[in-house]
């Protein structure tokens, strides 16, 4: 898999070298010419790592959810802020998570904290719950249940 991302990097950079125009939009149409590339080049290989495949559309996807969460999260707190009277029901939450490495764990409270309304406070000593403030969570079971099937779920996804 690694292979396959070096040689996509590599033909990505020898595109943005014929076509002599360094910027991000070619740089990534780059990529994605070199990523179909080197997808026609290894449909036909049996032994060829395909996993590569799978993974950077997951990626890409995760992306976009990850980043569609975000806006809707921006938008909720700034209703709230907007409000001439604050309604706020502030929680701290305490989740379970389904992850199994310290790299997971770490992007999985790094993503938290990146969405706004929402900050991990601690890390059990067991490594298996989440303390998370929400900044305005009316239902805890909804929030859980889109934590686990949103979030953690694309990021397992993408990770293992």
């Amino acid at each position: 898999m690694i292979k396959n991302f070096l040689l996509n990097i590599l033909l990505s950079l020898v595109w943005v070298a014929l076509t002599g125009h360094l910027n991000y939009i070619n740089f990534f149409f780059g990529f994605f010419l070199g990523f179909g590339i080197l997808w026609v080049l290894t449909r036909t290989q049996h032994t060829a790592d395909k996993s590569y495949f799978l993974k950077v559309p997951k990626l890409l996807l995760f992306c976009v959810y990850f980043l569609y969460d975000m806006i809707r999260a921006n938008i909720e707190v700034t209703k709230e802020i907007m409000r001439p009277r604050f309604e706020l029901t502030p929680a701290i939450i305490t989740y379970e998570h389904n992850l199994k490495s310290d790299f997971e764990i770490t992007m999985l409270t790094n993503l938290i904290a990146l969405t706004p309304g929402t900050m991990v406070l601690k890390i059990s000593s067991d490594k298996k719950y989440l303390y998370i403030h929400s900044f305005n969570t009316k239902d805890k079971d909804k929030f859980v249940e889109r934590l686990r099937n949103g979030l953690e779920k694309k990021l397992i996804e993408v990770l293992r």
